[in-house]
């Protein structure tokens, strides 16, 4: 009787010895398929079978039968590692350009802008203030100079930019219409001092103030907004994928040629799986690359309207020209309280009076045309717009856009899927985006505790950026690095670079809810090449044995 069971049970055993190749065919099959395929991808035939092995030997690809050896399974693991990172920096590349592309459209256009209105500013002074502009050009161009450079992102503040403008402006006006008296540098500075006092120029240094603040601080934190989210892009593209991600992508990939099932796709979901355990870090990136765009949108319809950019920009030189006609046509009472604040002066100059120098009509500045100007500037804000609703759900969307291309389609596909250990239906449910959820990742085995450190501080900088672009909203003042040499997209990636190494001089808010994690004991989870199939016969073993005791 024992020997009648023991023979019984290795006869239910031998049920579950794996079939040789595709069709389960008594005889080992040939490998020329899977030599050819190798030699293809540029490894050399040596040690490659003529026909199907004993698969004992591999470690990431099913045991059975199998047309790889040891060296090949590495050689294909690390070639499905380099080309899936050669996808993720393609991918990063295309958005990048994108990116930079739309920095350099609205770049130009803000300097175009700048340089048509001191353009404007000289043409028209020229004529209409005389001397009085030509002597003290300086004045206009050193005003535009620092404006441009604080746009760029050089450590300039704006609003003592625009005071010392005024200042000086006060000054030159000053002692241009006083040329017949001997004038000093320390009167001259005590005249500057009394323009808070005497507001020679009316209620426009203030109002010019306002927008030309609010105005700049929203151009310069929009664009380094775009220059910030293509260097974010760029740095997590060329963040190598893991040991586990490279094992999972060999048993998606690869394992199926060992098999000599060539021509079997990745089930759907098993895919999934597969790139969302891969991508589990870069999905992280979701919440604040999705505040980063929301809030460049809110700043870049700031652009457009009566108070918009262009208006600002271009209305600066009759804005300029105003506030003197206002100082010109009251400049006996100014002089006479400039002389009751910093004493009287001693005549000897030349002869000169302030009526010489005011222009016959306030109509004299001929501003600046809008009308094409605003529909371009129309259409940038409606373009970038799109670009910038269209790439927030890059992060989470990687997984499907580069499973798109690779799974098995058509009727019945789901049950001649590969699902990484053969041709059959892939059970498991499809998990979560990010890193915390790959705890239930079945594909993928991922310390969940140690996210990537690259990855995080990205993550800080679309923090710190966003905080920025509000600030802006507010017409909020921020200090910025200055990034205008650094946005080709070019460099390493590693934290050796100049943006990395800066230690940011503000540091936004944390508001997301804490991550809970599961206990450390629960950490892994073990990928599907580990997955073990216990012989048929433990669990006929019971039956078996009732059927010989009647």
């Amino acid at each position: 009787m024992d020997s009648f069971i023991i023979a019984a049970l290795v006869a239910v055993c031998s049920l579950t010895v794996p079939a040789y190749g595709d069709k389960g065919t008594s005889k080992a099959r040939s490998c020329s398929d899977i030599r050819q395929f190798y030699s293809g991808k540029g490894f050399v035939l040596d040690g490659v079978p003529q026909s199907e092995i004993s698969g004992e030997h591999l470690r990431i690809c099913p045991q059975g039968y199998t047309c790889c050896t040891s060296g090949m399974e590495d050689n294909l693991a690390k070639l499905s590692r380099r080309e899936m990172e050669g996808l993720l920096k393609d991918a990063g590349r295309s958005l990048q350009t994108s990116l930079t592309g739309q920095y350099k459209v609205f770049d130009g256009y803000f300097l175009e802008l700048l340089n048509r209105s001191a353009v404007s500013l000289q043409e028209t002074f020229t004529p209409l203030w005389g001397s009085l502009y030509s002597q003290n050009s300086q004045v206009f161009s050193d005003l535009y100079t620092d404006i441009k450079n604080y746009y760029r992102g050089s450590n300039v503040n704006l609003e003592e930019v625009l005071n010392e403008f005024w200042a000086k402006l006060l000054e030159k006006l000053f002692y241009h219409t006083n040329k017949q008296y001997f004038i000093g540098e320390d009167y001259l500075e005590c005249v500057s001092k009394q323009i808070e006092t005497l507001r020679p120029f009316g209620e426009s240094p203030r109002a010019m103030k306002t927008m030309v603040t609010r105005t700049f601080v929203a151009a310069r934190s929009f664009v380094q907004g775009l220059v910030v989210s293509g260097e974010v892009v760029r740095k997590v593209s060329q963040v190598q994928l893991s040991q586990e991600c490279m094992r999972a992508m060999m048993r998606m990939t690869y394992c199926p040629h060992c098999r000599s099932m060539a021509s079997a796709r990745p089930c759907a979901n098993y895919c999934s799986n597969v790139m969302k355990g891969c991508l589990a870090n870069q999905a992280d990136l979701n919440t604040e690359w999705r505040h980063l765009a929301e809030t460049m949108m809110q700043v870049a319809g700031r652009f457009e309207g009566p108070s918009g950019v262009e208006t600002v920009v271009l209305s600066l030189p009759s804005r300029i020209s105003e506030a003197m006609y206002t100082m010109m046509e009251n400049i006996e009472t100014i002089n006479s309280k400039l002389f009751q604040a910093c004493g009287n002066l001693r005549e000897g100059g030349t002869s000169s009076t302030g009526a010489e120098v005011i222009p016959k009509s306030r109509k004299g500045l001929v501003e600046d045309k809008l009308g094409s100007s605003s529909s371009k500037m129309d259409t940038l804000v409606s373009d970038v717009t799109i670009r910038l609703r269209d790439m927030q759900p890059y992060w989470v969307s990687l997984p499907s856009v580069l499973c798109s291309d690779r799974v098995a389609t058509g009727t019945g596909a789901e049950d001649k899927c590969w699902n990484g250990m053969s041709r059959a239906r892939y059970l498991p449910e499809v998990i979560g985006d990010g890193l915390a959820s790959q705890i239930n990742n079945p594909e993928v085995e991922i310390d969940i505790t140690k996210p990537d450190m690259t990855i995080r501080q990205q993550i800080m900088q679309l923090k710190i950026m966003t905080h920025r672009l509000k600030n802006a909203l507010n017409g909020q003042d921020v200090d910025f690095q200055d990034t205008s040499d650094d946005v080709s997209g070019s460099g390493s990636g590693s934290c050796a670079d100049e943006m990395c190494s800066r230690s940011p001089r503000i540091i936004a808010p944390d508001t997301e809810r804490p991550v809970i994690y599961f206990p450390p004991e629960n950490k892994k989870v073990k990928a599907s090449a580990t997955r073990s199939l216990p012989c048929v016969s433990i669990y006929l073993l019971p039956l078996l044995m009732l059927l010989l005791r009647r």
